[in-house]
């Protein structure tokens, strides 16, 4: 199981590659984590980064380079690390997929291919790619590389605000982001998952005791819309003993509007998830709870904002 000593060594690995994002004040007990400003758009670019150079030092990244599966924002982050490392790289995307995140992966120079309605077809295809090609597929969530990359979040978090914080409310999809917080800040602090009423595969798995096939809809599907949880995740949060809470397509779009209108922030819609825990009343802190807000993307077309 992922623990504290991987995201250590990933911390190590990765700290001249990544951005180390700001920390935002923005109320008295609430703070945001800035990670929209990570390279590439999103938190994922700390774990595709570990997930390269690990497999580099491991010997086993063919010269064929990458293959990856994305809604868009692990694309983007795989398309983003391969450059930076003189990798090929190819992305598998939905149809479906925001135009803006294809135009993005085609300028970083990923090679990109549009198939299927949603992640999970996608998925697939690239899966079928890598086998025939002998490219290394890096996994979106469900990968210990990619889960300990993603854990150094946390270890930021924990330096950022040395008086300590009580919890980090986190928008799930597959879970690699969770499952990389729960190895770092199990012991520092709350981690609480908070997923699309349309698209809770962590809320299904804990709730039947393993990851289950859900349906998949609604706003942030695109980011969100992993069909099932990862086995990674899975485990650490049934261990850790973690909640998930559920908001709706409408409390996710009005939290993603307050983002702008209140902080001038723009994020997209499955980033906003995780603050529509709070402006939905989904999750009431308890006075004087020290709440952190984790905004992890912002790889959005940001018209219908202004």
């Amino acid at each position: 199981m992922t623990d504290i000593g991987d995201v250590r060594a990933a911390e190590k690995r990765i700290s001249d590659r990544i951005r180390r994002t700001p920390v935002m004040r923005a109320d008295r007990h609430v703070w945001f984590k800035l990670e929209l400003t990570q390279h590439a758009g999103s938190f994922k670019t700390r774990g595709m980064f570990n997930q390269i150079i690990a497999a580099a030092t491991r010997g086993v990244l063919p010269s064929a380079g990458i293959v990856a599966a994305s809604g868009g924002n692990a694309g983007l982050a795989a398309a983003y690390a391969a450059r930076e490392l003189g990798v090929p790289a190819e992305v598998y995307v939905p149809s479906t997929a925001p135009a803006i995140k294809v135009e993005k992966l085609r300028k970083l120079g990923a090679s990109v291919v549009q198939t299927g309605n949603e992640y999970a077809e996608a998925y697939l295809a690239a899966v079928e790619w890598a086998q025939a090609s002998g490219a290394y597929f890096c996994h979106a969530y469900d990968d210990p590389d990619m889960v300990a990359g993603n854990g150094t979040l946390g270890l930021e978090l924990l330096s950022q605000l040395p008086d300590g914080f009580d919890t980090v409310l986190v928008a799930v999809g597959g879970g690699g982001l969770i499952a990389g917080l729960i190895a770092a800040l199990r012991d520092s602090a709350d981690v609480v998952a908070v997923e699309p009423a349309t698209s809770a595969a962590l809320h299904a798995a804990l709730r039947t005791g393993a990851p289950v096939d859900v349906p998949v809809s609604g706003v942030a599907a695109d980011s969100l819309g992993a069909r099932r949880a990862g086995e990674i995740a899975f485990d650490l949060a049934r261990d850790a003993g973690i909640s998930a809470l559920l908001v709706d397509d409408k409390a996710i779009v009005d939290a993603r509007r307050r983002l702008w209108d209140d902080y001038r922030l723009v994020v997209e819609h499955g980033t906003a998830a995780a603050y529509a825990a709070l402006t939905s009343g989904a999750y009431v802190p308890a006075p004087s709870e020290r709440v952190v807000v984790l905004l992890c993307g912002a790889n959005t077309d940001p018209s219908d904002l202004v």
